[in-house]
């Protein structure tokens, strides 16, 4: 089995490890001193390990819930606790009847009792109500616009949290006068709780002229209703909150840093802040690996780490994902390079709507791919990274992880001394995830 291959898949499997929400969870319940009666409200595709996490901690304390997650998120039944799988990443019925219970949980609550309220990303899409005059047609297709247009996540979520009557911190208005502690695995740059999930429990800081400048921006299709809530301001006080961030990016690049140091690549955190177009990110990450050893660049081996999330302009009709046009981006650019690895990967183990958590591309990649004539620059224009990835045997294939602190690309070069043959589609160990 190529060693190479072996790492890659370990630095994956352990960084993804280090970053599942239970641990993070506990910790915060420790420190947080309850009073009261306990519910809980858990979204986003992590809910279901940080409520199984919140139910061994505090047991029977916790007296009822409800638990929305993506489909294939829920790993069972957890007593006491009802759990509704929803769409993603656009919201469907589902999505509205597990927040009405949410909405209903929470509206019968009084002074004195406390929710236990538990975020992770996809939350934005999974907890959800529209506000008087939107439905849930009109959210489903102002999320295909901003989706196809290549918005960042803050811009979405800014405009998203304007036509939801659950979003930026109408639904801890909505527990009033009870109490809300809030514990937050992120998956949004810079960890601002106003935007993760769309911050149904924080304040939120846009403002009513720059959600108008991203419709204007990206040339949005609005109902009438909707440009009366767009220009409306947000909850700007909350006062019945407390909020504690657990988990980000940050400590997954750190995790997949400390992976490759104990496998002998010395590690150098280049930046946990991409948020550009995917495949330029892999176009750079290529120019970075060819610097290798170079009179600029790093000396092997090495272990060169990008964290954060691009974004796609979808202007095909192909499948992929941000993480998919990462790599095949990047395979060209390292052409003929012996002992390199570049790959990316969502950490929650889905890429766009594919059943792929990512890619990842070698020296030999491109070849293969002409050889099957296979042409990576139509490819990323009809925006198909998923089938060129498929025939090539170089998707990563994880399955839900039960996390999300955004994604995790890799340039791995081993010591030139190292062998790199390709993984065998026959040979499943050869498969980093």
């Amino acid at each position: 089995m190529d060693q190479l291959y072996r790492d890659a898949k370990t630095i994956i499997e352990r960084a993804i490890e280090a970053n599942m929400p239970e641990a993070a969870v506990m910790s915060a319940l420790e420190e947080h001193a309850f009073n009261g009666n306990i519910s809980l409200v858990a979204i986003g595709k992590a809910a279901w390990r940080m409520t199984r996490a919140a139910c061994d901690s505090l047991g029977s304390r916790i007296g009822n819930g409800v638990v929305i997650t993506k489909y294939g998120h829920a790993m069972g039944d957890i007593p006491g606790m009802e759990i509704i799988e929803a769409g993603h990443p656009l919201p469907d019925a589902n999505s509205i009847v597990g927040t009405e219970k949410a909405v209903t949980l929470a509206q019968n609550l009084g002074d004195g009792d406390e929710l236990l309220f538990l975020i992770s990303g996809g939350g934005s899409t999974l907890f959800e109500m529209p506000r008087p005059g939107i439905t849930l047609q009109d959210v489903i297709n102002i999320n295909d616009q901003l989706l196809a247009c290549g918005a960042d996540i803050v811009e979405i979520n800014m405009i998203r949290k304007r036509l939801s009557a659950v979003k930026a911190g109408r639904f801890a208005h909505l527990c009033a006068p009870a109490r809300v502690f809030a514990v937050v695995l992120s998956d949004v740059l810079g960890n601002h709780p106003d935007s993760i999930a769309s911050g149904p429990a924080a304040p939120d800081k846009s403002t009513s002229e720059e959600a108008s400048d991203i419709i204007r921006k990206y040339d949005l299709a609005l109902t009438d209703a909707m440009k009366v809530h767009i220009a409306e301001e947000t909850p700007k006080n909350i006062g019945n909150v407390e909020t504690v961030i657990t988990g980000s990016v940050d400590t997954l690049c750190r995790s997949a840093a400390d992976v490759a140091s104990s496998l002998g690549y010395v590690p150098h955190i280049l930046c946990t802040g991409m948020n550009c177009e995917a495949r330029e990110a892999g176009r750079l990450a290529a120019a970075i690996a060819r610097q290798i050893d170079g009179e600029y660049g790093f000396i092997r081996p090495c272990a060169i780490i990008l964290g954060g999330e691009t974004v796609v302009h979808l202007k095909g009709k192909g499948k992929g994902g941000r993480n998919q046009e990462f790599a095949l981006a990047a395979a060209e650019g390292i052409a003929g390079m012996d002992n390199t690895i570049i790959f990316s990967v969502g950490s929650d183990g889905s890429d766009g709507p594919t059943d792929a958590a990512g890619g990842f591309v070698d020296g030999e990649t491109s070849k293969e791919l002409l050889a099957k004539d296979i042409n990576i620059d139509d490819v990323l224009k009809d925006n198909d990274s998923y089938h060129a990835l498929k025939e090539v045997d170089r998707l990563i294939v994880t399955g839900p992880t039960g996390t999300n602190v955004n994604d995790l690309a890799v340039i791995l070069c081993a010591e030139s001394s190292r062998t790199t043959a390709p993984p065998q589609t026959a040979d499943k160990e050869a498969h980093p995830a």
